[in-house]
């Protein structure tokens, strides 16, 4: 009995991209495909100056594409971009298996992680305002499918559904929002006098673990993306100084369009933060381009001028456990450069959550950043043990 879908991954190298980024995207769509329970057994990839209008890559490729997920029986064929209706009516007609695009597969994912109403009602909108252009080519589709990934949501349950009913759920779940929209805004009111600090990174980064040392919450922290939908926010006291913080829902490259406006409310909650914790995964290859992922979505969310404190976790996958000290040369040369090159950055130290490396460090840093913040808003040095309820 097979346990796990089975799944091949397409992508397409543009000209201001190289192999290696290509490659790093496809990896990054495996984990996706891993966290939504398929197990990748092929990847595909074209240079392309342009995705191909009518199948995203070209018929040769297609054909190949058709070849092995004939001879080898996959289950869903991912591809690593946004597929439009058209495209995925013409794939499908040359792929008798589940195709889904990226946007799909990341819907998917946050329908299987939301636990909340207000979660719950935000992957339900997006899923909807996906669903209603490709809403004739679904329905086909569906009909031949037996649930498994993709097939979480309103699809399911809707195969017989019109466009009319979905733009009345659409309608109906935007009201829904409104009132949970009203509920956070009076939250946030009563919470106007504290000093919020709000994690901030790219998914998988280890800010739910952070979340968990720092105020001995309970938040789930796993080795998946997307483990954390839902804002939590716990008081913490540092020393003797208080203040309230927050972990959000992890960004990611090319984030669906309809999650990011249906997650809005749960965003305004880095909107609203006096202080910013970037949390980075260091271990990770291309670090620097997550940072740049981070930082363009909090410019779009008009957050990027906030107080921020940047911190490199993981550093523990560079510890060698035969040396004394805790980084061999290459790798403190490594973390010289990488100092170096963010000069003009004022805050940045970096950690490890997993082996407690620099922790304490850490909470002064943000002592010292909310003892800040209290005077420039307050104009007067905080003193210890000042109210913040």
């Amino acid at each position: 009995m097979k346990l796990k879908e089975t799944a091949v991954l397409v992508g397409v190298n543009l000209p201001d991209n190289d192999e290696t980024t290509l490659l790093e995207h496809l990896n990054e769509l495996e984990f996706l495909a891993q966290t939504a329970g398929a197990v990748t057994i092929k990847k595909f990839a074209q240079n392309l100056e342009t995705p191909h209008p009518k199948f995203f890559v070209g018929t040769g490729k297609l054909q190949e594409i058709v070849d092995y997920v004939t001879e080898h029986e996959i289950d869903i064929v991912i591809f690593d971009d946004e597929l439009t209706p058209s495209q995925l009516k013409n794939i499908e007609t040359k792929l008798e298996c589940k195709i889904l695009d990226r946007n799909n597969l990341i819907l998917d994912i946050f329908a299987n992680r939301a636990q909340t109403a207000q979660a719950k009602t935000q992957v339900d909108l997006a899923q909807c305002e996906y669903l209603l252009p490709r809403l004739t080519k679904m329905w086909t589709h569906l009909s031949r499918q037996k649930g498994g990934i993709g097939m979480k949501g309103p699809g399911e349950k809707e195969i017989e559904t019109d466009r009319r009913i979905v733009r009345e759920k659409i309608i109906l779940l935007k009201e829904r929002l409104k009132l949970i929209d009203k509920q956070n805004i009076t939250q946030r009111k009563q919470r106007k006098q504290k000093v919020r600090v709000s994690l901030v990174g790219y998914t998988n980064a280890g800010k739910s673990s952070l979340m968990n040392v720092l105020s001995d919450a309970v938040v789930m922290a796993e080795d998946k993306l997307f483990a954390t939908l839902d804002t939590t926010v716990r008081k913490v006291v540092v020393d003797t100084t208080p203040f309230l913080l927050s972990d959000t829902v992890g960004f990611i490259r090319k984030l669906p369009h309809s999650l990011v406006e249906s997650f809005k409310s749960t965003l305004d909650e880095v909107k609203e933060s006096d202080i910013l914790i970037h949390v980075v995964d260091f271990s990770h290859r291309f670090y620097d381009q997550q940072i740049k992922v981070v930082k363009k979505t909090l410019d779009e969310l008009e957050s990027s001028d906030k107080p921020t404190l940047l911190v490199y976790n993981k550093i523990d996958r560079f510890l060698d456990a035969d040396m004394d000290i805790p980084l061999d040369m290459p790798t403190q040369e490594k973390l010289l450069r990488l100092e170096n090159s963010y000069l003009n950055v004022p805050n940045s130290i970096f950690i490890s959550v997993t082996e407690n490396l620099n922790i304490n460090v850490l909470r002064q840093k943000i002592k010292d950043i909310v003892i800040e913040k209290v005077s420039q808003t307050y104009g007067y040095v905080a003193p210890v043990n000042y109210e913040i309820e």
